[in-house]
C-alpha cells in the first residue's frame, strides 16, 4: 500500500491541515516527524474548526493512529492542555489513538526563556521566532544534554539529565542576566507530568514498521515549510529542523524506501510569517487583498503573514530537494477578480537573470523578481469540485504554474472545506 509524505513547499500556511485531513480519511496511521508547537493546523470539519499545534491532524479522525515521531520536539505541558481541548470539542484521545515515540526530545520551561531572551537582545538581528523554545530543545539534542520521553521513566535517569542540561543553561541564563533554574521544582513538575505523558510512550519506529508490513498506509505529516528548513531555507530566517520530505525517514524511524509519494503543498500565491528574504512581497494594495481575502494570520501567533505574488522559481527549488511527485494547490479561489495575476519566472541579481535562489544572504537580498503577468478572472472559483466548475482563466493560470515548476497538480483546493477539494492524481494509488 501506498504511504504518503506531506510537506509544506513554501514558508509554511500553505493549507497542510485541510489536504493532511483529506488524506487522513484514508490512511491508518497518522506520523508527525519534525518541528514542534510553532506550528499550527487549523482544520474546519462539519462547521467545526479544531486547531492544533503538537498533534498530528489525523486526532479528529475516529479509528485512525496518530503518531508523534522522534523527529518533533516537545512541550508535555502544551500537549496535555492541547489533548484537553480537543476531548472538551468531543474528540477521544488514548494511547490506542495516539502514541508518542519514546526518544522524542522534550521542551522544558527553560528552552521558551532562553529563546525570548534571545530575541530580546537589541544588538543580535532578529530571527524572529515564535519564542516557544523549540530552536533551543533541538540545540539541546544535538548537544546531548535533551531530556527524552523516556527519561520520564526513572527518577535517577531524570536528575542526571536535568543536571547535564543545567550546566550548560545556567552559564547561558547568567549571561543573559536570567535566575539560575530552580533544580528541584523543575524536577517536581516533571515527576507530576509523566504519568500523563509516559501512557501515549511506545517504539514508534517498531510500530510503524510492522504497521507497514501489515500493509497499512501511513500518512507522514510535516510542519512549516521547506523553505524554512534548517538547512536549504533562507537561513539564518528558517526554524531548526529539517522539513524537507527526506525528514520523515530519520523524524519517525522508519527506511526511505517506505515513501511513495510525496505531495508538496503549495499556496497559489506567496506568505511567509517573520523576518527574511521575500522577492516577491508586496507592499501595496494587491498585498493588502491577498492578506484580507486570504484571512493571513497565523494560527499559532496571529501574526500577520506577508503576502506576495506566486513564486514558482521558489516552488521548483522545494520540488527538487524534497523530490515532490505532485502538489495540492490551495487558496485558488483568493485570486478571484484580479484582472491581472503575475508569477515570479526567474530573478535578476546585479544585472544578471538567475533561475533559483541563490545560498548567499547578501545575494538573496538583492535578488528583484522578473515577472509573467497572466489575465486573472472576475469568476468565483470558491467550493468549485470539479474541473469544469473553474473559469477558463483559472484553468489556464493552474497549467502555468505545473509548466514552471515541473511538477503536477495533484489535488486543487477551493476553500477551506474539506469537500471543496478537485482530486487529479490520487497520492494513496498503488
Amino acid at each position: 500500500m501506498a504511504n504518503v509524505v506531506v510537506v509544506g513547499a513554501q514558508w509554511g500556511d500553505e493549507g497542510k491541515g485541510k489536504i493532511v485531513d483529506w488524506l487522513s480519511e484514508r490512511a491508518d496511521v497518522i506520523a508527525r516527524f519534525q518541528g514542534g508547537h510553532n506550528a499550527g493546523h487549523t482544520l474546519v470539519i462539519d462547521g467545526v474548526t479544531y486547531k492544533l499545534h503538537a498533534l498530528p491532524s489525523g486526532v479528529v479522525r475516529g479509528g485512525k493512529l496518530s503518531v508523534i515521531g522522534n523527529g518533533v520536539v516537545l512541550d508535555p505541558w502544551h500537549l496535555l492542555e492541547e489533548i484537553a481541548t480537543l476531548r472538551a470539542q468531543g474528540v477521544e484521545i488514548t494511547p490506542q489513538t495516539l502514541m508518542i515515540a519514546e526518544n522524542t526530545p522534550l521542551i522544558l520551561p527553560f528552552h521558551g526563556e532562553l529563546d525570548r531572551a534571545r530575541e530580546a537582545q537589541a544588538s543580535v538581528g532578529k530571527i524572529g521566532t515564535t519564542g516557544r523554545g523549540i530552536g533551543p530543545a533541538y540545540e539541546d539534542k544535538v548537544g546531548r544534554r535533551v531530556i527524552r520521553v523516556a527519561d520520564l521513566g526513572d527518577a535517577a535517569t531524570l536528575e542526571a539529565r536535568v543536571d547535564r542540561a543545567l550546566v550548560h543553561h545556567n552559564a547561558l541564563r547568567a549571561g543573559l542576566g536570567l535566575e539560575p533554574v530552580d533544580r528541584a521544582a523543575l524536577i517536581a513538575d516533571l515527576r507530576e507530568i509523566a504519568p500523563d505523558i509516559l501512557k501515549f510512550a511506545a517504539p514508534v519506529w517498531k510500530v510503524l514498521n510492522e504497521k507497514r508490513r501489515a500493509g497499512k498506509r501511513i500518512l507522514f505529516e510535516g510542519a512549516q515549510g521547506a523553505l524554512l528548513d534548517i538547512d536549504f531555507g533562507t537561513y539564518p530566517f528558517v526554524t531548526s529542523s529539517n522539513v524537507i520530505a527526506g525528514q520523515a525517514a530519520t523524524g519517525t524511524g522508519i527506511g526511505p524506501g517506505a515513501i511513495d509519494f510525496v505531495l508538496g503543498i503549495v499556496k497559489s500565491y506567496t506568505t511567509r510569517v517573520g523576518e527574511g528574504p521575500f522577492p516577491t512581497e508586496l507592499d501595496d494594495a494587491d498585498g493588502r487583498r491577498l492578506g484580507e481575502r486570504g484571512h493571513e494570520f497565523g494560527t499559532t501567533t496571529g501574526r500577520k503573514r506577508r503576502c506576495g505574488w506566486f513564486d514558482a522559481v521558489l516552488v521548483r527549488q522545494s520540488c527538487a530537494i524534497s523530490g515532490i511527485n505532485g502538489i495540492a494547490l490551495t487558496k485558488l479561489d483568493v485570486l478571484d477578480g484580479f484582472e491581472t495575476l503575475k508569477i515570479c519566472v526567474g530573478y535578476e541579481l546585479d544585472g544578471e537573470r538567475i533561475d533559483h535562489l541563490p545560498t548567499a544572504a547578501d545575494h538573496q537580498a538583492r535578488c528583484r523578481p522578473v515577472y509573467e503577468e497572466m489575465p486573472g478572472w472576475s469568476e468565483s472559483t470558491e467550493g468549485a469540485r470539479s474541473w469544469a466548475d473553474l473559469p477558463a482563466n483559472a484553468i489556464k493560470y493552474v497549467r502555468r504554474v505545473e509548466e514552471l515548476i515541473g511538477c503536477p497538480v495533484a489535488l486543487l483546493s477551493t476553500s477551506p472545506e474539506r469537500e471543496d477539494t478537485i482530486l487529479v492524481t490520487d497520492p494513496f494509488a498503488d
